[in-house]
């Protein structure tokens, strides 16, 4: 075995380990010209000067990516940064989507920068360049722009891309001394959850670490399974309560409870009569559709495999607001979390009933990033979990 290449490629493995926990804006680098029009999504974007004649900046694309060439043969290009909810443009534009779009342009709306480059009509901000000089290392051209024009949003947050994960940039609160931040190291506990059962199952749990004679500071991501998901993959939150639903490997999990799907009523609709109500009776009454991911899918499946298409009036990534939208009488809702109150945030009072459907129930799952030692605190969060739901008994 040849070592000397060995050892250059554990140290390339290395490296790009390294390399995924340095954080990045996402940025989508567009470009429009005689070559035609292209764009790809980097994160390697990086400011070189803000003091010769013209700010400087620098992108790497890999050689084998079309927008290289055009780049190179256009001699403009803008750098996209994306706000935090924009990371579909940035999977649109790393190929993801190819099954869905004709072309990944089609995924947003756009507006002509001065070098006739393409610009998301409303991203964080825009960077008009034309390129001054490039270069080719290892598999990558390094592009250097002078910015001729630049769009900054009115407000937003940066999508940020680092441990092979999307997430948002957040403030912290930095500690008053340097005995005080020694202090806190290690003590603080981020707590993924999916935004309908986290509030029904968390503030328990909670309590009961705070009672504990060793407290910890728990900071809490809310979100869809998405969100939640890529904060455990991106070491953004250490673990995380969130559905089983297409989970990947890179996380592994533990089955905590299994939520049975159930139907939402106002108390004076039509069907609050029934002790349990059918897909098929649901199929002339309009659906109130709690998210437009993982619980969306989920539920609106329920029906579809019992040969009913649901009639999705309303959507909400809101468990709220989906309970307001039935207790107004605006249509039914399937949920799996039951909250304990029987009464919507404006005061309408709200039945259920069972659902009589061979339906897959919602398993909820602690997660944690697979081969991760999530640490002491993390440990002390998942006993408290096994005995919340009875798992040592």
């Amino acid at each position: 075995m040849d070592m000397g290449l060995a050892t250059g490629a554990a140290l390339r493995e290395r490296f790009l380990g390294g390399m995924s926990h340095a954080a990045a804006t996402v940025n989508v680098v567009t470009t429009d010209g005689r070559a035609g029009r292209g764009g790809v999504t980097v994160s390697a974007m990086s400011s070189v000067s803000a003091d010769t004649p013209r700010p400087t900046l620098l992108i790497c694309i890999h050689q084998q990516s079309p927008v290289a060439r055009q780049i190179i043969d256009n001699g403009v290009f803008c750098v996209n940064i994306l706000k935090d909810d924009q990371a579909y443009i940035s999977d649109a534009f790393a190929g993801r989507f190819k099954d869905q779009l004709a072309d990944k342009f089609d995924c947003c709306d756009w507006a002509p920068m001065r070098s006739g480059a393409p610009r998301v009509r409303d991203p964080l901000v825009g960077f008009d360049c034309h390129v001054i000089s490039s270069d080719r290392v290892g598999t990558h051209h390094v592009f250097f722009g002078e910015v001729d024009d630049i769009f900054i949003a009115d407000g937003g947050s940066p999508l940020i891309y680092a441990r092979r994960g999307y997430g948002a940039a957040t403030r912290i609160e930095t500690p008053a001394t340097v005995t005080a931040g020694r202090e806190a190291e290690g003590r603080v506990l981020k707590v993924g959850c999916f935004h309908s059962f986290g509030p029904v199952l968390l503030p328990d749990i909670v309590r009961r670490m705070a009672e504990a004679e060793e407290p910890a500071r728990i900071e809490l991501i809310e979100g869809d399974q998405r969100r939640v998901q890529e904060a455990v993959m991106a070491g953004e939150a250490d673990l995380a309560l969130l559905y089983d639903a297409g989970l990947p490997e890179g996380i592994e999990a533990m089955e905590l409870a299994c939520l049975e799907p159930y139907v939402l009523l106002a108390q004076d609709h039509p069907l609050a009569e029934l002790p349990e109500i059918t897909p098929q009776d649901l199929a002339d009454h309009p659906m109130i559709l709690l998210g437009a991911t993982q619980g969306g899918d989920y539920f609106t499946s329920i029906l579809e495999e019992a040969g009913v298409r649901p009639r999705v009036a309303y959507r909400s990534s809101s468990f709220e607001m989906v309970r307001g939208l039935v207790g107004q009488g605006l249509g039914y809702a399937l949920l799996s979390t039951r909250p304990a109150a029987t009464m919507s945030y404006d005061g309408h009072l709200l039945v259920t009933r069972p659902l009589r459907a061979p339906a897959r129930p919602n398993r909820v799952m602690l997660a944690t990033r697979r081969g991760v030692d999530p640490g002491p605190q993390a440990a002390r969060f998942i006993r408290y979990c096994r005995d919340y739901f009875h798992l040592d008994k």
